[in-house]
């Protein structure tokens, strides 16, 4: 089903973020953050269509407030870095009715997050293009009995094995720090996830849908695929408007790479069965065309030329004439393959299958290295961006040596500091103390995408080879006796010509299906783009 998006993700006081304006966002509202003394809002209330806080039994029932909810929340979070809420963003399948929008998200919080102790808050955005979605903000901590909030961890000692606190040299008791809830367990990032999938399902049986909703990424259901990279709210705003992207660019060749892909993959293992059928028959039908030694793919498809022939007798001398230029043509083209590759019998053609099965795999290795690897430059060059940005704040707050007049700046300044601070700590994660290059990586990623389009034409080239196996095979078909025929044969009867001719015509029918097979798959994912 096209609508995979799930992103969860925490919002982070070291990031520059804020719970109230997380709310704000999602919701439309206007709302005051008690923490920066600033009122958030976003002007986009045309595209919510439901909005909804849940909470746990023992809850104050003042929190059904937005504002007082996510203030409380943030107000107990001291630290320059803590988290302060968890922000869930997910698809809603377009095959449900809208109606059923609020049931849905509101049967997944209620099971996966209020129940747990969690607050939950809900929007539904839908702008009547295609696209509803929704946004869930969680509290991280929980809370007591009496509705007040626990800490998110505790100190525990450590024993030894008389069940005794050990002591360090330091005269201190050794212990470690234990979560009080294992929400932020990457367990439960998977729960999560197949748990909004058995709902959407739930919903879509009983809606009498067919179609099922799967989060799993395509390595782990077995879905040989290259993945696309994610656009985003501002991308995609200029994609709908028309203007291109390098990033939509991108994407368009990852799709019709995907789509040459399956098709050589389709054809290749239909050629492949086609292959193993032949070796298994090769005997009996070595009997029934009476010769000693296995014909070659050139002899069968001069044989080819010639049924060709015997089936136009009766027509106008002119149709026969263009009929079998037509047919020498085509027939010769494939000869001039075969030959440049040395195919020449059933088992080299099936050596070319295996070649052409290793050269795709190894070019889709190579988009999907490339695709990550711009998605680690995108991410680099982003954190560069903040860091160049907010590298003068930064420096000015450092020469001041004044202890009061520095606090104020920063508490001026948080914001800046912060995303300054994150860009610092994500380069000595990533470069291992190495200086950034803005430009190097600008040019990696312009030439990493310029050898995309180069990859497809790859793609394409190996398509028109199979699309001549493919071919060659339908020919062969034509001449090669049917299974009754075979049968007969080998029972020792002399099978008429009336008898060798069925079957032919179902495995024209079943050739001809599988042809219009990729234009029904490239026709289905233009209708769900």
């Amino acid at each position: 089903m096209p609508c995979p998006h799930y992103d969860i993700r925490i919002v982070q006081r070291s990031e520059n973020e804020s719970a109230v304006a997380a709310a704000a966002y999602q919701s439309g509202e206007k709302l005051f953050s008690e923490y920066d003394q600033r009122q958030k809002y976003y002007s986009h209330k045309s595209e919510i269509v439901h909005k909804e806080i849940m909470l746990p039994s023992h809850a104050p029932p003042e929190y059904a407030d937005r504002n007082t909810l996510w203030n409380a929340a943030e107000a107990v979070e001291k630290q320059w870095n803590s988290q302060l809420a968890r922000r869930v963003i997910l698809a809603i399948p377009r095959e449900l009715p809208p109606e059923q929008y609020a049931d849905l998200l509101r049967d997944y919080c209620r099971e996966f997050f209020v129940s747990k102790g969690m607050c939950a808050d809900f929007a539904i955005h839908d702008k009547g293009d295609g696209n509803p979605h929704a946004h869930i903000l969680l509290t991280m901590r929980a809370m007591d009995e009496k509705g007040k909030w626990l800490p998110k961890s505790r100190k525990v000692y450590d024993l030894n094995e008389k069940g005794e606190r050990i002591r360090l040299p330091s005269g201190r008791w050794k212990s470690h720090k234990e979560n009080t809830v294992d929400w932020n367990d990457q367990k439960y990032a998977e729960i999560w996830r197949q748990g909004w999938s058995d709902t959407v399902n739930r919903y879509l049986e009983t809606a009498g849908r067919t179609e099922r909703l799967d989060l799993r990424s395509y390595a782990r259901q077995g879905i040989d695929k290259i993945p696309t990279v994610h656009m985003g709210a501002a991308v995609s705003y200029m994609e709908k408007k028309g203007i291109q992207t390098n990033i939509g660019n991108l994407n368009r060749d990852i799709r019709e790479a995907n789509r040459i892909m399956q098709s050589i993959r389709q054809m290749v293992r239909r050629l492949k069965s086609w292959i193993a059928d032949l070796k298994e028959e090769k005997v009996a039908i070595m009997a029934v065309l009476e010769q000693a030694k296995e014909p070659t793919l050139q002899e069968l498809l001069y044989r080819y030329l010639t049924l060709r022939q015997e089936e136009r007798t009766g027509w106008a001398a002119k149709g026969q004439l263009k009929g079998s230029v037509s047919d020498f043509n085509r027939i010769e083209e494939a000869l001039d393959f075969l030959q440049s590759r040395e195919i020449t019998t059933v088992e080299s053609l099936d050596r070319q299958l295996d070649k052409i099965s290793e050269k795709t795999v190894s070019i889709r290795s190579s988009m999907k290295k490339a695709e990550k690897r711009i998605r680690a430059i995108d991410t680099m060059l982003s954190y560069i961006d903040k860091y160049e940005k907010y590298k003068p704040i930064h420096a000015e707050y450092a020469a001041i040596g004044w202890k009061k007049k520095k606090e104020k700046f920063a508490e001026n300044h948080r914001e800046e500091l912060d995303a300054y601070n994150a860009a610092v700590r994500y380069f000595k994660a990533n470069l291992k103390d190495k200086a950034y290059n803005r430009k190097d990586l600008e040019t990696e990623r312009k030439q990493i995408i310029a050898t995309l389009p180069g990859q497809r034409e790859k793609l394409e080239v190996v398509q028109v080879d199979v699309k001549i196996l493919r071919d060659v095979r339908h020919w062969i078909n034509r001449v090669l006796p049917s299974e009754q025929y075979r049968q007969t044969a080998e029972a020792g009867k002399k099978p008429s010509v009336k008898e060798s001719l069925k079957g032919r015509q179902e495995r024209i029918r079943q050739e001809q299906a599988e042809k219009r097979q990729p234009y029904r798959a490239q026709r289905q994912q233009n209708m769900e783009l």
